[in-house]
C-alpha cells in the first residue's frame, strides 16, 4: 500500500484502505456497517458534492468527490464480502456499457445534436433488456429515489425519445395554463385532497417541461428562487429587529411593503 504521506495515490490504494478498515484489525465502526446503513451516507456525500459544484468551490469539489469515491468503494467492498462482485467488476461493466451505448463515438452511427444523446441512450438500454428477455418500458431505469423535479425531467426526456413531445415552448406554456385552470376548478369545486394533489402534480410536471424546452433546469431554477427568497426574507427579519419588532407581529400589508423594499435593495446591489 502507498504511504499515507505519498501524493502518488491510486484508486487501488483507496480500495486497499477500504479492505483494511473492514478487516479483522480494522475500524469497529466501519466493520459494523451494512449496505442499508451506508446508502444514506452515500446519498449525503453526493448532495455535498452537488452543493460544492453549485458554490463553484473547486477545493471543496475535489474533497467531496473523494468522499463519494470512498462511499462507492465501501458499498462495493460490502458486496465483495458477500461474494457478489468487486469494485473492478463495476468498473468493467461501466467501461463496456459506455462503449456499447456510444455507437456514434465508438462505432459508425452519427449524431449531430447533443439533445439526441439521452433519448438514444434510453433506447439502447431498453433494447439491451429486451435482448436479455426482459419486458421493459423506455421509462425503466429512472430511479424513483431521484429528487422529484429531476425525476420528472428524466421521464420527459425518455418520452421525447419516442416522439412524445410538444413542438415549441409556447405549446407547453399553453398546456401549463390548461393544467393551472384545472387546478383552479378543482379548488373551486372543493374536490378532495387526492384530486388536488393530482392537479398540482400535473402543473409541476408541465412546468418542468417548460424548462426543458427552454433548456433551463427546473431544479436549478427553483434553487435560485429559494435562495432569493431566503435573502429577501432574511432582510425583512433584520430590518424589523433593528426597529425592535418581530416578524410574526406584522400584518400582511406591512409584510408586503417590507418584501417590496427587500426586492428594491436586491436590485440596487
Amino acid at each position: 500500500m502507498t504511504d499515507v504521506h505519498d501524493e502518488r495515490v491510486s484508486f487501488d490504494d483507496l480500495v486497499d484502505i477500504m479492505a483494511t478498515l473492514r478487516g479483522p484489525d480494522g475500524c469497529p465502526w466501519d466493520r459494523k456497517q451494512t449496505l442499508e446503513t451506508i446508502k444514506d451516507y452515500f446519498t449525503e456525500e453526493v448532495y455535498e458534492a452537488l452543493e460544492a459544484i453549485d458554490e463553484g468551490d473547486f477545493d471543496k469539489i475535489r474533497e467531496e468527490l473523494g468522499d463519494v469515491l470512498f462511499e462507492v468503494c465501501f458499498l462495493a467492498r460490502l458486496c465483495e464480502e458477500n461474494g457478489r462482485f468487486t469494485v473492478y467488476d463495476s468498473i468493467r461493466q461501466i467501461h463496456d456499457k459506455l462503449i456499447r451505448r456510444h455507437p456514434h463515438v465508438f462505432g459508425d452511427e452519427k449524431v449531430t445534436e447533443a439533445e439526441e444523446v439521452p433519448g438514444r441512450w434510453a433506447k439502447l438500454k431498453a433494447q439491451e433488456k429486451r435482448d436479455n428477455g426482459e419486458r421493459v418500458s423506455i421509462l425503466d431505469g429512472v430511479p424513483k429515489r431521484l429528487p422529484p423535479l429531476l425525476q420528472a425531467l428524466r421521464i420527459s426526456e425518455r418520452a421525447v425519445a419516442v416522439g412524445f413531445e410538444w413542438e415549441t415552448a409556447g405549446d407547453v406554456l399553453e398546456k401549463l395554463e390548461e393544467e393551472i385552470a384545472e387546478l383552479k376548478e378543482a379548488i373551486e369545486l372543493g374536490e378532495p385532497r387526492e384530486r388536488l394533489e393530482d392537479e398540482l402534480g400535473d402543473v409541476l410536471f408541465t412546468a418542468v417541461n417548460v424548462g426543458r424546452k427552454l433548456e433551463i433546469g427546473a431544479h436549478d431554477s427553483l434553487t435560485r428562487t429559494m435562495n432569493k427568497f431566503r435573502t429577501r426574507f432574511g432582510w425583512m427579519e433584520r430590518r424589523l429587529r433593528e426597529q425592535g419588532k418581530e416578524l410574526e407581529e406584522q400584518g400582511i400589508e406591512q409584510l408586503e411593503m417590507l418584501w417590496q423594499a427587500a426586492k428594491r435593495v436586491e436590485r440596487e446591489k
